[in-house]
């Protein structure tokens, strides 16, 4: 078991690894389960090979990874504050579509990638619910270089951009989930 959040490799009786840094060793597993924490490494395709190379022969991994057009809302509300102020920045992690996830599978070595995506619909009343369950799920910005300093006047544009897009009022967005399988071949 491993995790790259301290708190939860604690919980599990793990190690804190992150899987793009970390060497788990030649042909030592039958399987592999990565359930959201590939969407927030920062190189994919190595961390990818580093746990193929860990997996035997004909041995699965399957996951689960936000990704594809994920927090579509928040994204665009965080650029439409950014373009008020004159500078939009990067603050959410990219994320992979479904058919490059698949064209990385094979690039770094899976056979018979298959990806399936589950759209989970939220609605929040107010943009501190939305941030209040992120940071509960640990999924707030983890970028490598965080963007600028966000300004007091950027939350409140982005606050009104969100409650702008309410309908009864409550926000919709969108978590797209991506699970995965591939083979070791």
């Amino acid at each position: 078991m491993v995790d790259p959040g301290k708190l939860f490799a604690r919980q599990s009786g793990g190690d804190q690894v992150e899987e793009d840094r970390h060497d788990f060793g030649e042909d030592r597993y039958d399987l592999c389960i990565a359930i959201g924490t590939l969407d927030t490494v920062n190189d994919l395709p190595v961390a990818l090979q580093l746990i193929r190379r860990s997996l035997r022969h004909d041995a699965p991994i399957m996951g689960a990874i936000a990704g594809g057009n994920s927090l579509a809302t928040l994204r665009a509300c965080l650029v439409e504050a950014g373009r008020k102020n004159g500078r939009v920045a990067a603050r959410i992690h990219p994320r992979i579509e479904a058919p490059s996830l698949a064209q990385l599978l094979s690039a770094t070595g899976y056979s018979m990638p298959v990806i399936d995506i589950d759209r989970v619909k939220v609605r929040y009343a107010s943009l501190g619910d939305l941030v209040r369950d992120l940071r509960a799920m640990g999924a707030t910005s983890v970028l490598a270089q965080p963007g600028p300093a966000f300004s007091k006047s950027s939350a409140d544009l982005v606050q009104q951009a969100f409650a702008a897009r309410a309908q009864d009022g409550r926000t919709e967005e969108i978590v797209e989930i991506l699970h995965f399988l591939g083979w070791n071949q």
